[in-house]
């Protein structure tokens, strides 16, 4: 029997705190029940801190708008960031993150996938190195809202743009695999 083997089928779950800890950090927890001492509540306004971002160089944080439009199911690559978290926020609708981890060589690691489905007031922060793709979950775009390394942006569009080697993230081709949204 010759052909290719079915894709594997990967289910979006809902966004938690437990389930994304393996990638990062969920952001769009709730007020603290024992607020740190950065967190204020009052009835005109409350803010409180989701997590200390770093970027891992002086270079600094970059602010992007990022418009995802790609909403086909069928994931067959993944990039990682070698260097600096990068945080995603929806703001338009919701987006599916395909997140995972590297075997010792650094290649993703298939076998702990996961898939989660975000939804504006909440977002993500993803560890340095952690393999990923994202989704529009409808058409035509959803924007969001990205944290990340500014010199990992120039390195980045030099290579998707220009060709040039990618030295602070990576891109690969992975078997295809199909996410699958669960009832």
């Amino acid at each position: 029997m010759t052909g290719t083997s079915a894709a594997r089928t990967i289910p979006v779950q809902p966004l938690t705190e437990d389930a994304f800890a393996p990638f990062g950090w969920m952001l769009g927890r709730p007020f603290p029940k024992d607020p740190d001492p950065s967190a204020y509540t009052h009835p005109a306004t409350d803010f409180w801190s989701q997590h200390l971002f770093r970027t891992g160089a002086q270079d600094g944080t970059e602010i992007l708008w990022v418009n995802y439009r790609n909403s086909e199911p069928g994931v067959t690559h993944l990039e990682k960031h070698l260097f600096t978290e990068q945080a995603i926020v929806p703001l338009t609708g919701s987006v599916i993150q395909l997140m995972a981890t590297s075997h010792a060589d650094g290649s993703p690691d298939m076998a702990g996938a996961a898939a989660f489905l975000i939804a504006p007031g909440q977002g993500i922060c993803m560890r340095p190195g952690a393999w990923h793709a994202t989704r529009a979950l409808r058409s035509p775009e959803v924007r969001c809202l990205m944290l990340t390394r500014a010199s990992t942006t120039r390195d980045l569009v030099a290579h998707l743009a220009a060709g040039q080697p990618a030295r602070e993230s990576a891109i690969v081709e992975i078997p295809r695999c199909e996410l699958v949204a669960t009832s």
